[in-house]
């Protein structure tokens, strides 16, 4: 059994998590949810999105959510699915961002109208210009196990997209479990052979409990080398265009399982339990 000392959790609520709500949430409301994470210990948050409203209108916000992040002191992320995106998030100071790419062209192209290979195009000026700006870049590989629109993801999907990255430059890559349909075997398998592959990249696992196989695919994952994951408190979020796909694993979940297996968090589950309802009250799910 391998146990890290030391896990990472990166808090996505603010963003992943409140993303598909239906109705739109006040800004207060997100910035004092921001405020009660950066207090359990969060040395990281996803707390915006500069997709364009018309597509995601919940993240319609997102200039004031930076501002105040930037007000607040915390390290935070945004997501800039393309290159107007990525010029929004350096207007606001953003000091870290997330690109994404499906490993399933099906779900790419429904997401963001681009096939796989053509969104790993778009990245090359976007990386470059990142880079330069001296930002933090995260990349997303979305359905790195399964998707809802082709089935089976092949591992050679999943590698093609992973070698462009990690070519690019990308400081982290997170594997998606997004329509939260892959179980243990597969999860260990397929992170064992990336990391067997690319052993200097850091890689993050971003699992959803669709089918509540969630905190077993991160026990998984630990076994396969990964020591950091995303997590969203009171298991908010849910992909608005992968159908059925339920919230991330829940951080108070989460911190419960690695604090009892003696893993070092550096977050307080006390507090984190107290935030959960009213993360929960944010969402009409």
């Amino acid at each position: 059994m391998f146990l890290p000392n030391e896990i990472e959790i990166i808090e996505v609520g603010p963003r992943d998590g409140l993303q598909n709500e239906p109705s739109a949430i006040p800004l207060e409301k997100k910035k004092e949810l921001i405020t009660q994470l950066a207090k359990a210990g969060f040395s990281r948050m996803e707390t915006a999105s500069f997709v364009h409203p018309r597509w995601v209108p919940q993240m319609a916000d997102s200039e004031e959510i930076t501002q105040f992040c930037n007000e607040l002191g915390i390290t935070y992320i945004a997501l800039t699915p393309n290159f107007k995106a990525l010029e929004r998030a350096i207007a606001a100071n953003v000091p870290q961002i997330a690109v994404f790419v499906g490993a399933s062209s099906t779900f790419n192209l429904k997401n963001i109208n681009k096939t796989t290979a053509e969104s790993l195009i778009e990245c090359e000026p976007m990386f470059d210009k990142a880079k330069k700006r001296g930002m933090f870049i995260r990349a997303y590989i979305s359905m790195v196990f399964n998707c809802p629109f082709q089935g089976e993801v092949s591992f050679e999907e999943v590698n093609t997209v992973c070698q462009r990255f990690i070519e690019l430059g990308a400081d982290e890559i997170d594997l998606g479990d997004t329509n939260g349909k892959a179980d243990p075997k597969i999860v260990y398998e397929r992170i064992s052979r990336l990391r067997d592959l690319y052993p200097e990249t850091t890689f993050v696992g971003h699992f959803h409990d669709t089918e509540k196989l969630a905190l077993a695919n991160v026990y998984a994952a630990m076994q396969a080398g990964i020591s950091k994951f995303d997590s969203s408190i009171g298991g908010l979020g849910g992909c608005p265009y992968s159908p059925g796909a339920t919230g991330n694993v829940a951080t108070e979940e989460l911190v419960n399982m690695l604090t009892r297996m003696g893993c070092q968090t550096g977050l307080d589950y006390n507090e984190l339990i107290k935030i959960s309802p009213f993360a929960k009250s944010l969402s009409s799910r």
